[in-house]
């Protein structure tokens, strides 16, 4: 409602409101799926690198974008599974106290318990499936030139026939996980602090130069956080990649010894094998399929 000689009450929100909340939120959707699309078809870029152990972004883009395309969708449906979830949870917190529902607040504290469990067998669920089509399904995309749909029903048969293998690679990789992230959390606080030291010289710069011209120091305030930002992220995802790429490595061994005809990094595990000691044609799972070159895509299509 309008106060005296039209002006609006500060609570009311207009036509030109609405228009910038839309164009934040189309923004940030813009910027979030092209974040997701991009790394969806990186996924496959990361795969080939460390097949053929040569990194040639422009050519594996090329090749492997339509396969990306369909992760990407794959990505964003079990995303809006999730969403779909937070919005039960919501639905069951707000909709009694905007109803007014008998028994207060208990009501939707009650609904939200009895949910819960469900919420978190869907959370473990929809991160398991897409942990698996990452270090798995991809993979097999790649290696027998699937769809995604074709390549899980590759993959199923091998999770039922090895499901102990299976969880044993979902625990270890945990494991790994978490000790990857505390080792690079702990980089990057120490890039982040060595870091400081330049740029906090550059913002004091800054803020002694507002004291004489404001515009210009404050512009060298903010120019020193954005260049500071910028090189926190550079260290993070340069630590972030031998971790990346071992987990990948280490999801790759589990794939080809489990299905010898899936394996994408024959040459590499024969290495393997002979500095552990033991022979290069040695395999724990499928053997009978060693023969297959783990470094060519086969015929087969789905």
């Amino acid at each position: 409602m309008g106060l005296p000689g039209g002006i609006q009450s500060p609570g009311a929100i207009g036509g030109a409101e609405w228009l910038v909340i839309a164009a934040i939120v189309g923004i940030i959707s813009i910027i979030v799926l092209g974040s997701l699309f991009v790394g969806s078809v990186m996924e496959f870029v990361l795969v080939e690198s460390i097949r053929t152990e040569t990194v040639s972004l422009r050519e594996y883009w090329g090749r492997r974008w339509p396969q990306g395309v369909r992760l990407f969708g794959f990505r964003l449906l079990l995303g809006l599974v999730g969403l779909g979830g937070l919005a039960l949870v919501a639905a069951l917190i707000v909709v009694p106290l905007v109803l007014d529902v008998g028994g207060g607040i208990g009501a939707p504290i009650l609904s939200l318990l009895a949910v819960l469990p469900l919420l978190a067998v869907l959370a473990l669920l929809t991160g398991l499936i897409d942990g698996f089509t990452t270090v798995f399904v991809v993979p097999i995309m790649i290696r027998e030139e699937r769809t995604l749909l074709g390549a899980w029903g590759r993959l199923w048969p091998t999770i039922t026939a090895e499901p102990w293998q299976y969880l044993a690679y979902v625990a270890v990789s945990v494991v790994l996980s978490v000790v990857g992230g505390i080792v690079s959390a702990l980089a990057v606080g120490v890039g982040a602090v060595a870091l400081l030291v330049p740029f906090g010289l550059l913002a004091a710069g800054g803020v002694f130069v507002a004291t004489a011209v404001e515009p210009l120091g404050i512009g060298i305030v903010v120019f020193a956080a954005l260049l500071f930002g910028l090189a926190l992220i550079a260290v993070a995802a340069l630590v972030q990649v031998p971790i990346v790429v071992y987990l990948r490595y280490y999801a790759l061994f589990v794939l080809g010894d489990i299905e010898g005809s899936l394996d994408l990094i024959t040459d590499r595990r024969a290495a393997v094998r002979v500095a552990d000691g033991g022979t290069a044609g040695e395999r724990p799972g499928n053997a009978a399929a060693d023969t297959d070159d783990g470094g060519a895509d086969t015929d087969e299509t789905e």
